[in-house]
């Protein structure tokens, strides 16, 4: 009974996607830390390894605000459970490249470090073509670690 049980649970997590799906998207993200809190714009492009194995290269430029404006560029991998046929769970895991840029009149200082998301993302498939996702993610990354909230509008080809 405990083997049948496993089986379909199994079942139902591989008929997650198929191996070669690829899709790109557009994000509004917040990200926020005492000091630094910003609305960003971003794209994303998703390519599935395997049925349930997701890479997703993204970036986002986050607006100005109080003389400082950021961005990131990420490579974070996904792991698809599908819970039913239009609705996946995932956690992710990648690198980070974060930029941050103070600007005050004609004075400027700007910096970029690497560090590492951590986080967890639903996917909502609105057609066989469109998907709809919120995430959260955590940058760790020194002096500029912060949680990132998104949600995403991904087209599937």
């Amino acid at each position: 009974m405990v083997v049948l049980v496993v089986m379909a649970l199994s079942t139902t997590f591989l008929l997650a996607q198929e191996k070669g799906e690829m899709a790109a998207g557009l994000n509004l993200s917040y990200g926020s830390k005492t000091g630094y809190t910003n609305i960003g714009i971003g794209a994303k492009f998703q390519y599935n390894i395997t049925d349930n194995l997701r890479i997703e290269p993204s970036a986002t430029y986050f607006l100005k605000k109080d003389y400082v404006s950021m961005w990131d560029a990420n490579a974070n991998v996904h792991y698809l459970f599908g819970l039913s046929d239009s609705f996946r769970l995932y956690p992710l895991a990648g690198v980070a490249l974060v930029g941050v840029k103070v600007g005050v009149g004609e004075y400027s200082a700007s910096d970029s470090k690497f560090g590492f998301n951590v986080g967890a993302g639903a996917e909502y498939l609105l057609s066989e073509t469109l998907a709809l996702n919120l995430e959260i993610k955590y940058q760790i990354v020194t002096d500029l670690d912060r949680p990132v909230f998104s949600l995403g509008l991904a087209y599937k080809f």
